[in-house]
């Protein structure tokens, strides 16, 4: 499921082109944003449809409850900012403006993970999965790439509810070809195996992707999930991956408590105990310091999936 359309593209990229294709489409939407359109790249969208994109400035708080407003009046809503600052600084007003009356308000947080990078530790969200995750009736999107990340923001707006997306910095590997077709709530099977199935998301799945091609010649089998829809969870996909591989590891950009990690451990406890390992930040923040550099620091490559994989198989 490769592409040559492209080597690598940021997630973030997506959001501006693909807001504008609603636009053009016929869709009421309203994006606001909090004083960072040039790194989130909604700011395209006022281009062409100026009256449809508004910033509010370092106000987000201010600006969920402006999308709220914009959204029981009938609007599709979309609100932008980084992933520290949303939901960080506006956790209150997501929970009782937005999700509590389930209005039509999809939450773009960009820049999520250490990959950030050089910025540091204050502006690296690795505990955001874990705040948007609780919250009733949010739907919440990782996706893996751009294309992938493209059909994420087309299917918060084309969808009614609350949605979560988190988008990244850095230029990663394409995955997915252009004719690629995402659907919520299901998970994606990249690659079949039988010894072990690695369940990612977002800047993890090339990881994960790596790790088993390394792994294939030692004759360890990794089957490959990619799980963009965090919430709702397939649990199918998981429960057949226990059954049929019989060891998991779990694979994000973010803590280990409160993400896709917590929620396939919760599935696993409650229907199919099976051998489990989590990659992902051990309660710890980042540092600063470049992408690359900080995934492997922190275990997050596929040097970091591998050992996970050794780890499992031989508790399996």
């Amino acid at each position: 499921m490769t592409t040559t359309a492209a080597p690598a593209a940021a997630t973030r990229e997506a959001f501006g082109p693909t807001l504008i294709r609603l636009a053009q489409a016929g869709h009421d939407l309203v994006t606001l944003e909090a004083d960072l359109s040039a790194s989130t790249g909604g700011k395209k969208l006022n281009a062409d449809f100026p009256d449809r994109w508004y910033t509010v400035g370092a106000s987000e708080a201010n600006m969920i409850s402006m999308a709220a407003g914009l959204a029981a009046d009938g609007k599709t809503v979309f609100a932008a900012s980084f992933a520290v600052f949303v939901p960080g600084h506006c956790f209150d007003q997501i929970r009782m403006s937005v999700v509590q009356p389930k209005l039509n308000v999809k939450l773009v947080a960009s820049h999520g993970g250490v990959s950030v990078g050089e910025d540091g530790a204050s502006a690296q969200a690795v505990e955001d999965l874990s705040l948007v995750t609780v919250l009733p009736g949010m739907t919440v999107l990782v996706p893996a790439d751009v294309v992938q990340a493209e059909q994420a923001i087309w299917a918060a707006g084309t969808t009614e509810g609350p949605f979560y997306i988190r988008l990244g910095r850095p230029k990663v590997p394409v995955i997915y070809a252009d004719d690629y077709k995402l659907t919520v709530g299901r998970a994606d099977q990249l690659r079949s195996g039988v010894t072990v199935t690695v369940i990612a998301c977002g800047h993890l799945v090339a990881s994960a992707l790596q790790a088993a091609a390394n792994l294939a010649p030692l004759g360890i089998d990794v089957r490959v999930l990619n799980m963009a829809t965090i919430v709702p969870l397939d649990e199918d996909a998981v429960l057949a991956a226990a059954r049929e591989t019989g060891a998991i590891v779990t694979a994000e950009e973010h803590l280990v408590q409160g993400g896709l990690g917590s929620a396939v451990a919760r599935t696993l406890a409650a229907s199919h105990p099976t051998p489990m390992e989590q990659v992902g930040m051990r309660d710890r923040f980042g540092e600063s310091g470049r992408w690359d550099q900080l995934l492997e620091r922190f275990g997050l490559d596929a040097a970091g999936v591998e050992a996970a994989v050794h780890r499992v198989l031989a508790r399996k």
